[in-house]
């Protein structure tokens, strides 16, 4: 009963420092990676940052100048040529009064500010009694994290009809034709301008895509520290879950080793 005890004792002072101190360390990561975003988080009320960028794409077809404020595309100039039609050029651009919104950065740090709200629920004088109380919060915490970083590394897939009936396509002026789409959508720590061309054939539509992309420095400093952040989290859980496997471990339950 010795072992027991010992595991006992490792038990009472996971939970009443590791877990605290490694929710402290959390918080601090995911703080500075909520100073990554170029949008105010969390008390911090810094004005939305801009960066301008410059798209590259293969053989020139397609040519992008951006500017990105906050979480919008607030001005690009947007040039390409057309397929099958290489003689054609189509232009347009976004201006200041009609950005186009990139939702990807607002949801990833929705979900951030909400794994940090987990975080400060819990009082730091707070001792924990058992494993399940921990591997709830480590839980919720967790599934943010894995929200957060999952909305700029997989973008939402959008059937080709919505895409030209969304609200970002107003933001164009002039307006495409009806048989081409763009989109502007991140992909892991990249910015990507998608140009869609329809064709009805048969009956069914089918489209002809070509794209150009820019590297977003923030977005790969972010993306590095939620994964860090999610390591350390499940490294916690990890552990909490060696201990849970002991259903009558519970703070105080210590057995004496004079029982051995």
């Amino acid at each position: 009963m010795v072992i027991m005890d010992e595991s006992q004792m490792e038990f009472e002072w996971v939970l009443h420092d590791e877990v605290h101190s490694s929710l402290s360390q959390l918080r601090g990561i995911l703080m500075e990676c909520a100073q990554r975003f170029p949008l105010a988080l969390f008390g911090n009320d810094q004005q939305c940052k801009t960066d301008r960028f410059v798209f590259a794409g293969p053989h020139d077809q397609v040519k992008c100048v951006a500017v990105l404020t906050g979480d919008s595309i607030t001005n690009a100039e947007v040039t390409f040529k057309v397929q099958r039609q290489q003689s054609v050029s189509m232009r347009t651009s976004i201006q200041n009064d009609h950005p186009w919104k990139l939702q990807q950065i607002q949801d990833a740090a929705n979900h951030l500010q909400q794994a940090i709200a987990h975080i400060d629920n819990v009082d730091k004088q707070y001792s924990f009694k058992t494993s399940d109380e921990v591997m709830h919060i480590l839980g919720n915490i967790l599934g943010c994290l894995q929200r957060s970083r999952t909305s700029l590394i997989v973008p939402k897939k959008k059937a080709i009809d919505d895409l030209i009936k969304s609200r970002n396509m107003k933001s164009l002026n002039p307006n495409l034709p009806e048989n081409l789409a763009i989109s502007f959508y991140i992909q892991s720590y990249k910015l990507v301008l998608a140009v869609y061309q329809l064709e009805s054939t048969h009956g069914s539509l089918k489209y002809e895509s070509q794209q150009a992309e820019c590297s977003v420095p923030w977005l790969n400093d972010a993306l590095v520290l939620l994964t860090i952040s999610l390591q350390l989290c499940q490294r916690l859980k990890d552990k909490i879950c060696v201990f849970s496997q002991y259903k009558d471990f519970t703070v105080g339950s210590r057995v004496p080793s004079a029982m051995g």
